[in-house]
């Protein structure tokens, strides 16, 4: 299970935070950003919730200590703050993710589990989708103990895909990123690619690819 550190220095809100947390993750409590560090020393965390405003240590300066100390833990920053100014300081202190107060839990649930899966992805350099394992050390794919050897740019295209679950990639996009600039492949390539994951994962329930008629393709993602 994963461990969430939650720094706020109003308490009603953070034990609201914490309570809304505890039924899907360890949670941990800080009041400021310098009681943050402490804990972070003394104990492994995952993910850090943060408010910007709060005294000794606010939250821009918490992600600049980390940030520059080599630490990635992905961080929400919650705040009261509405301007763009301010989401970008948040963004520019080294933030992975911006919430406006009053917060919304159930799209904070949806934020921290899209920020974990990505952390864990770059980590392992793995994604895990219920029985199924894409491993980019070996492009394979693992599925109920059966295992898929895929040629680099199957590979490739399919971690892409399912990295970001839900968001389209323009046939161009996927070129460039995949193929390379200055590749003689052209869309059709894609298309190719494309139909051949769909056949070797043709009886898959955990995942699909979508067209998305004249912009590209995305993944959808289906948790049982």
């Amino acid at each position: 299970m994963a461990t969430i550190l939650v720094v706020e220095d109003d308490k009603h809100t953070r034990l609201l935070t914490c309570a809304r947390l505890k039924p899907y993750y360890a949670v941990a409590e800080a009041e400021n950003g310098e009681e943050a560090l402490k804990m972070l020393d003394q104990n492994h965390i995952d993910l850090i919730i943060a408010d910007i405003q709060m005294p000794v240590m606010n939250g821009y300066d918490l992600v600049k200590e980390l940030r520059e100390s080599g630490i990635q833990i992905p961080v929400i920053m919650l705040t009261a703050m509405h301007t763009f100014d301010d989401k970008r300081t948040g963004f520019a202190s080294g933030t992975d993710d911006y919430m406006t107060k009053p917060i919304d839990y159930e799209e904070l649930l949806w934020r921290i589990k899209a920020l974990l899966r990505r952390a864990n992805i770059v980590s392992q350099r793995k994604i895990i989708i219920g029985d199924i394992t894409l491993d980019s050390a070996a492009y394979t794919v693992t599925r109920e103990g059966i295992i898929t050897e895929l040629a680099k740019k199957e590979f490739d295209l399919l971690f892409k895909l399912l990295s970001y679950p839900g968001m389209i990639f323009t046939k161009s996009q996927l070129l460039d990123e995949i193929w390379g600039y200055e590749t003689n492949s052209d869309e059709t390539t894609i298309k190719t690619h494309i139909n051949r994951l769909r056949n070797k994962f043709a009886d898959c329930t955990e995942f699909e690819i979508i067209t998305i008629r004249g912009l590209g393709y995305k993944a959808e993602i289906h948790e049982k």
